[in-house]
């Protein structure tokens, strides 16, 4: 992952504020969920070597599943569950799903892919 935008990410996330809470539950610089970080062998969310080793595999991981950034950001921040169904209905591309996302979800992608000059 380029360290650009795991940085952004990051800054999105959480303002670089380790103890960062979201309404969600999201923990840490990364925001992971407690499911997630479990998954991913975070052990301490707001450990922050542990939140962004933890961050960065999921991003890559969400990155090998749709081999597009806009996509991986999406999954990040809505869930991969919602993107492939958004794209089983409107097709493989952010700009084929992204009107159909959260608004939440298509300002987080675009602020990201502004900060990535995408």
């Amino acid at each position: 992952m380029p360290v650009r935008l795991i940085e952004s990410v990051i800054k999105a996330e959480s303002s670089f504020n380790p103890r960062a809470k979201s309404h969600a539950g999201a923990q840490g610089l990364m925001q992971l969920m407690p499911g997630t970080a479990k998954d991913l062998g975070v052990s301490d969310p707001f450990d922050p070597a542990q939140n962004v080793a933890g961050g960065t595999r999921y991003l890559g991981q969400m990155y090998n599943k749709y081999g597009d950034y806009q996509l991986a950001l999406a999954a990040y921040n809505w869930g991969p569950g919602n993107v492939d169904k958004a794209i089983r209905k409107h097709g493989a591309s952010w700009s084929a799903i992204s009107k159909n996302a959260p608004k939440e979800t298509q300002n987080y992608v675009s602020k990201i892919s502004k900060e990535m000059g995408w």
